[in-house]
């Protein structure tokens, strides 16, 4: 089993794996598509309304996988699975990276969360996270701090580096960690957070703080520990 290979497989055994899966799918002469959520739109309130969930999938990713298909018609780009495309984009147009990346993070977004979260991580991931941020407390103050943080639209990450080790960042517009762009900290993405408005704004209005919080009790940790444990 190669190393694509064995990545595939892992992810693709969690709950979140009709998303993840469309990351190694090839467009070629086939469109990239809208993957279903992995749980029923209301599934996650009263932490996440079932509203902004049917327009954030439905409306927002929809028109990134649409508007991708189309900006990538007879590029380089459209042979590229969506994983790969990420780190194509120091050379792309604005809307193969606009669109790939929305459509990508988008896609990493809706399957790091579930209906019957853990409420913390375990295993290896918990060690890292221990040894990075002292504990979980340490660790979401952190990340939370760094999610307001971001002026405007943007993306707060957890990331591994090649060793191991966890680090936080934040990244603009719907760029991400991937992207072999200045400015951006590269590392394997293993929690991503929306901090766009419609990511939260008809239930949340400007109350973005509010909204962080309330994502802590739908992480999904599993599918986390599966990203962090891929080679």
């Amino acid at each position: 089993m190669n190393k694509r290979t064995f990545i595939k497989s892992t992810l693709v055994a969690s709950a979140g794996a009709a998303l993840l899966s469309s990351f190694y799918a090839l467009a070629g002469n086939k469109e990239h598509k809208l993957p279903a959520l992995p749980y029923a739109p209301a599934a996650l309130e009263p932490h996440i309304d079932a509203k902004t969930m049917q327009v954030h999938h439905g409306k927002h990713h929809k028109a990134y996988v649409d508007n991708l298909n189309k900006a990538i018609v007879g590029t380089p780009y459209a042979n590229a699975s969506l994983q790969a495309l990420q780190t194509m984009m120091d050379k792309a147009p604005a809307a193969v990276r606009n669109n790939g990346g929305g459509h990508y993070n988008h896609t990493l977004f809706f399957a790091l969360m579930s209906p019957k979260s853990t409420g913390k991580p375990s295993g290896a991931l918990d060690k890292a996270i221990t040894a990075a941020f002292t504990n979980l407390d340490g660790f979401k103050a952190a990340f939370e701090k760094e999610a307001k943080s971001v002026f405007g639209s943007g993306w707060a990450w957890l990331c591994k580096n090649p060793d191991g080790t966890l680090f936080i960042t934040t990244t603009p517009n719907q760029d991400n960690p991937l992207m072999p762009l200045p400015g951006i900290r590269k590392g394997t993405p293993v929690l991503a957070l929306d901090v766009w408005e419609h990511a939260y704004y008809l239930k949340n209005q400007n109350r973005r703080a509010d909204y962080i919080t309330s994502f802590w009790s739908v992480v999904n940790w599993a599918q986390c520990e599966k990203l962090y444990a891929a080679k």
